[in-house]
């Protein structure tokens, strides 16, 4: 089953705007249909195309690699009489699918981008670490870009609704509340996308039986599973513990503060014995990281302390099927509870960690700011949940799963910079659109708009 993905028009900008004087580097956890769109891509976009997939090809393949560049002739002819498929100048696109798995590839995209006859497209999991350790040269010819899960107007396009979000955007733009039965029907939605993750193939079990949460739930577990076989391998190479990381992660979200706490690994346990890790699980894309800014001006990352982060999964999805690990209750029936808000479950987490997806998948990078100020002669701690930054202008975000009426944080935020250039402030919490003075009260499914 193919879903439609924004990233489809990246790819098509890339297509024109460079013209083979530059490959494509998608890197993105694994199964988040980084194969998928790319083999569509190859067939609406161009007259042939190649897919090498690293992960299941033998030497036979690689010893193409191995043999060198001297003549790209040769080079090209054995490619194209080993998969039997033609090749045209120009109009031709090669995948190198699971790059990681044979950095010498990515190599010798030197050479492959200077002869520029074909287009090259890369794909990779973790590929920054592997080549970090790799005895190569690493090509200036490559652009990056990032793929994440699927995001609620892609998982709306999955189930046939092609309407919605565009609605759900015209009540932003304009600042009007959808109205009680509306909004129930939107929160039931979006608790569903929660629910089922933005992951293609727990998504594509969700459509084949919507009645089955069950075996969308098997889905994310087999997922969840591939990530700490995967990291567990990466932590028995480079002795790092970005396995424990990420099986800690509902653990982390599940405190007040929600911040990284060091001695949940290892007593005692500091920045620098974790950096490595760290820096791991960021890469893998399994996780988003969000980083403690000590200046909320504009410039965010140069006052970022590294050292202070929260953790979120990058996917709700299997954040929820970690938390439900052990619980007693069949799937199916937990996650209509879920879905329907009755559940007693951590709300706050959830929509928290989905706060921080919507915000990734939207542009933003992920910050937030403790901050001290005097009140009545006693000094206070407040912590804003998110800080971004757009059009010149600071963003504070406050996230409520409950008891919106109470702000502290951002009120205290509002106060202590109103010197800032701050933009218009966010209480997302499961409610209605309401807007009052400067604070915006926005529902959590329209996060995407900010």
């Amino acid at each position: 089953m193919i879903f439609k993905r924004k990233i489809y028009q990246q790819l098509l900008d890339w297509k024109h705007q460079y013209q083979g004087k530059r490959a494509l580097l998608i890197e993105g956890a694994r199964r988040v249909g980084k194969s998928t769109i790319l083999r569509q891509f190859a067939k609406n976009e161009y007259k042939s195309f190649i897919m090498i997939d690293f992960d299941e090809e033998g030497d036979e393949i690689k010893e193409l690699f191995n043999n060198g560049f001297r003549n790209l002739d040769i080079f090209f002819q054995r490619l194209s009489v080993f998969y039997q498929i033609p090749l045209y100048e120009r109009q031709t696109l090669i995948i190198f699918d699971e790059i990681q798995k044979f950095p010498r590839a990515h190599e010798a995209m030197k050479y492959l981008v200077k002869d520029g006859r074909y287009d090259f497209i890369e794909t990779g999991s973790l590929i920054t670490l592997k080549l970090m350790s790799s005895n190569i040269t690493i090509p200036s010819e490559v652009k990056n870009i990032s793929m994440y899960p699927m995001d609620f107007e892609e998982f709306l396009w999955a189930i046939g609704d092609n309407l919605t979000f565009a609605f759900l955007r015209e009540h932003f733009v304009k600042k009007m509340p959808l109205g009680n039965s509306m909004h129930k029907k939107m929160m039931e939605l979006f608790r569903t996308y929660l629910c089922v993750g933005g992951m293609p193939q727990a998504i594509e079990q969700y459509v084949k039986d919507k009645t089955n949460l069950s075996k969308v739930d098997e889905v994310k577990r087999d997922i969840i599973k591939l990530y700490e076989d995967d990291l567990l391998r990466y932590d028995s190479i480079y002795r790092t513990f970005t396995h424990q990381i990420y099986s800690f992660i509902p653990s982390f979200l599940s405190n007040k503060n929600k911040i990284f706490k060091y001695s949940k690994i290892k007593k005692g346990g500091k920045y620098t014995q974790y950096m490595h890790s760290i820096d791991g699980i960021k890469k893998s894309m399994t996780a988003n990281i969000c980083v403690n800014v000590s200046d909320p001006s504009i410039g965010l990352s140069l006052s970022a302390k590294a050292e202070e982060f929260k953790i979120y999964n990058a996917d709700t999805g299997l954040l929820i099927s970690q938390i439900l690990a052990n619980h007693n209750l069949t799937s199916t029936n937990l996650y209509k509870q879920i879905i329907f808000d009755k559940l007693s479950i951590n709300n706050g987490m959830i929509f928290e960690n989905a706060v921080s997806q919507a915000l990734i998948s939207s542009g933003h990078n992920l910050f937030f700011h403790v901050f001290k100020k005097i009140d009545n002669n006693i000094s206070k701690k407040y912590e804003l949940d998110f800080i971004s930054e757009k059009d010149g202008k600071i963003i504070p975000i406050e996230v409520k799963s409950s008891s919106y009426k109470q702000h502290h944080s951002i009120d205290a935020f509002i106060e202590k910079y109103k010197d800032k250039n701050v933009s218009n402030s966010y209480i997302i919490y499961s409610k209605d659109l309401y807007c009052e003075k400067n604070i915006i009260y926005l529902p959590i499914y329209m996060t995407y708009f900010i």
